[in-house]
């Protein structure tokens, strides 16, 4: 029988190409992979904070824009509207906002860090539908009673919410509408979606 003469050193080199080739070969097969777990620049853009002008808002109106895909509206409230809110704490569920559906800075009897202006997501809590606003005196008040202060009715399902996004006892809702996190960027300018500005006094 004829000894064959194994050469080490080319068993090496070949040995060490296949591992060099072999790992360039995964590592070209998980990149792309890997870039499918990274958010686009369409998520990201979605998940960005929003910044809103509120220089036009007019006393009684409401400005809605979009976050995350989610309406928030933003209500700029007269002084009569802010000093009627404590009238209604025996009528709504939550009157301190003590459920954790509001940053600390929006737990106070307006549920906002400016009493003048209510910020919130503008989805029902029963369902997600999205209510509307209505008037005191306007719209859909006739509906809703001759002591109708003004606030947010579900016609889906009949639930209704004070001008500080509190929830009526008796309704499907369970809970006080969400107020997102935000920050005031100026005196007309108001940034949702982001509140690491605001400290805790």
């Amino acid at each position: 029988m004829k000894s064959v003469e194994v050469n080490s050193e080319r068993r090496r080199f070949l040995t060490t190409t296949a591992s060099v080739v072999g790992g360039a070969g995964a590592l070209a097969t998980t990149i792309p992979f890997v870039s499918t777990l990274t958010p686009s620049a369409k998520a990201k853009a979605i998940g960005a904070p929003v910044e809103a002008d509120i220089d036009d808002l007019e006393v009684g109106e409401r400005k809605i824009v979009k976050w995350r895909g989610k309406p928030v509206w933003i209500l700029r409230r007269d002084d009569a509207a802010i000093d009627e809110l404590s009238e209604l704490d025996d009528d709504v569920k939550d009157p301190a906002s003590n459920t954790e559906q509001q940053p600390f800075y929006a737990r106070n009897e307006y549920r906002s860090q400016r009493a003048e202006y209510l910020i919130v997501l503008g989805i029902c809590t029963h369902l997600g539908c999205s209510p509307v606003y209505a008037r005191k005196g306007e719209g859909e008040a006739h509906r809703l009673g001759a002591d109708w202060k003004g606030g947010f009715f579900c016609p889906c399902h009949g639930s209704r919410f004070d001008l500080a996004g509190r929830v009526f006892k008796g309704v499907p809702a369970p809970s006080n509408l969400v107020v997102p996190p935000h920050q005031y960027l100026s005196d007309t300018r108001v940034l949702i979606g982001d509140d690491s500005a605001v400290v805790q006094s």
